[in-house]
């Protein structure tokens, strides 16, 4: 296998998946980061469809594009004529190289959908696809539901392609529109369609089995050369073929030419950019560019990536943008400990005192209820704090929340009284609950003497029970995640009360982030030589303010 080429479809059938509704600039920047990773094919959208697709394909015009080239995305025609199809129309206004047309490769998609005789059909394929040819497109043809067609009806199904053909198709894709095909299937229905198909072929793959890449690549070993598909696996229903996925395989599992040389460890990035952009949570353990793709757990396989990555590890994660990560939990043994106080710049041998007490310190909190995997923030600081490596930013001498409900309306007011290296400051804030006061009332105590606060937020905020029978009385976690301009950290408290949980996350936030600032401050500082100043410049920051 040596040149594939892709077709990313995430601006079309991506925009189908439940909660994703892009913008046109949100189409745009995707375009521009796809373009970047150096995706040769990008379908912007359907023009005939709706107004936002048609002006996509307006503006997208102003980008300069140095990789990608353009696909419109219609449907065979409906009108008496090609001329007079105003969805043919659309395409051809779009203006761009490629246009990519479906039609119907199944019989029962003919009679009961269209509802016109299988001539007709035949007739509307070759028709629409003729139309755009001699107006200078390059055209591909997607067989829909080719496969679920051809196990129905094997001889029109392959009519259907000849028709495509004949109109003067560039390029046939198969699509298994359903998702309900099995690999072996898309190989053997390919291997005995291909000799009657003289253009190139693709594979459009939909999820709904959880097949979508095993089909995509069975059908590659089969002879296509084009593979379609979505970044993250975004699309209807259970979605399409995962992009970054058939991307990672291709080229380090199979060594295919599918990406300009260099773009492999953009891969990462590029997924958690389109996440973002799409608001959508990227799934943790999504292979190859998830937060957790190489993330060791369990004692015994730190120990062993440790001593050899490769003991656990099935590639480099550097290779896609990735990073190796080693999570700290009661399931951990000292080596975690080791590796993850390396990281931090912290002196921890495994063979010591040190290294055992603070293991069971961890494995009593998480007994406890606190979980430090989804924590990192709070790990640190615990791992400084008894290392005899950090000190306050402040200290808390107490606070105060009232709630009052008037009405339909309930408000929230917090007071505060905090020392911040030896000077007092007390201040009231008011918020939409009484965390959120609580949060805004530290802020405002703490902004003249931190000022880059300002450029923190909570993103996230989750509060689960850990003792569902013990009712109200029982233990809660809370977890929050918080970002600032450069990174995004997460804290956890542990308590029968929700507020003082939520007060142990909350200031081991902010702590975090003043430690992470200092940090920063070491310009030109190695990370490791910055990280062993921060607990020097503490004091003298203080000080400073003061």
């Amino acid at each position: 296998m040596s040149s594939i080429e892709l077709y990313d479809t995430t601006l079309r059938d991506g925009a189908q998946t439940e909660g994703i509704s892009y913008s046109v600039q949100d189409k745009l920047r995707i375009t521009e980061k796809l373009d970047e990773l150096g995706v040769p094919v990008i379908e912007g959208g359907w023009p005939g469809s709706n107004p936002k697709d048609a002006q996509y394909f307006r503006e997208v015009k102003r980008l300069r594009l140095k990789t990608a080239k353009l696909a419109a995305f219609g449907s065979t025609r409906r009108a008496s004529s090609a001329a007079r199809d105003p969805n043919l129309k659309a395409l051809l206004a779009a203006e761009t190289p490629i246009v990519t047309i479906f039609g119907k490769s199944w019989d029962l998609h003919a009679r009961d959908v269209l509802r016109v005789s299988l001539d007709e059909n035949l007739k509307l394929i070759e028709d629409s696809v003729a139309f755009l040819k001699r107006r200078g497109r390059t055209v591909v043809y997607d067989a829909e539901h080719f496969f679920d067609g051809y196990k129905g009806n094997r001889a029109y199904a392959l009519k259907t392609l000849e028709a495509a053909l004949a109109g003067g198709a560039d390029a046939v894709a198969f699509c298994d529109t359903n998702g309900g095909s099995l690999p072996s299937e898309i190989a053997r229905i390919i291997e005995s369609a291909k000799a009657g198909v003289r253009v190139p072929m693709g594979i459009h793959a939909h999820n709904d089995s959880d097949l979508a890449v095993a089909n995509s690549l069975a059908a590659l070993e089969a002879g296509c050369t084009q593979v379609q598909g979505t970044i993250n696996g975004y699309g209807e229903r259970c979605g399409n073929a995962n992009l970054v996925s058939l991307i990672a395989v291709l080229k380090l599992k199979m060594g295919a030419d599918c990406l300009p040389e260099g773009r492999l460890k953009e891969l990462t990035e590029t997924s958690r950019f389109v996440a973002e952009v799409s608001n959508m949570a990227q799934r943790a353990n999504q292979p190859f560019v998830g937060e957790a793709a190489f993330a060791h757990k369990g004692g015994v396989h730190v120990n062993a990536v440790m001593k050899n990555p490769r003991s656990y590890e099935h590639l480099d994660p550097a290779l896609v943008g990735n990073e190796r990560k080693i999570l700290v939990s009661e399931l951990s043994g000292r080596s975690s400990l080791v590796f993850k106080a390396r990281g931090l710049a912290l002196d921890l041998a495994k063979d010591t005192p040190q290294a055992k007490r603070l293991l069971k310190l961890l494995q009593r909190l998480e007994h406890q209820g606190y979980h430090f995997e989804a924590a990192e923030g709070s790990l640190e600081l615990l791992l400084k704090r008894e290392l005899k490596q950090f000190a306050p930013f402040f200290t808390l001498e107490g606070f105060r929340i009232i709630m009052e409900k008037r009405g339909r309306r309930l408000s929230s007011e917090a007071t505060i009284k905090l020392h911040v290296g030896g000077v007092p400051e007390q201040t009231a804030a008011e918020g939409d609950g009484p965390v959120n006061a609580l949060d805004n009332a530290i802020r405002k105590a703490l902004r003249r003497f931190y000022p880059t606060l300002a450029q923190m937020h909570l993103t996230d905020f989750k509060v689960r029970v850990l003792d569902e029978k013990a009712g109200t009385a029982a233990k809660v976690r809370v977890l929050i995640q918080s970002q600032d301009a450069r990174d995004s950290w997460g804290t956890v408290g542990v308590s029968e009360n929700i507020i003082e949980a939520s007060w142990q996350a909350l200031t081991d936030s902010i702590e975090y982030k003043l430690l992470k600032d200092l940090a920063q401050k070491a310009v030109g500082s190695p990370p490791r030589l910055a990280r062993r100043a921060g607990r020097g410049r503490q004091k003298a920051a203080i000080t400073k303010k003061r």
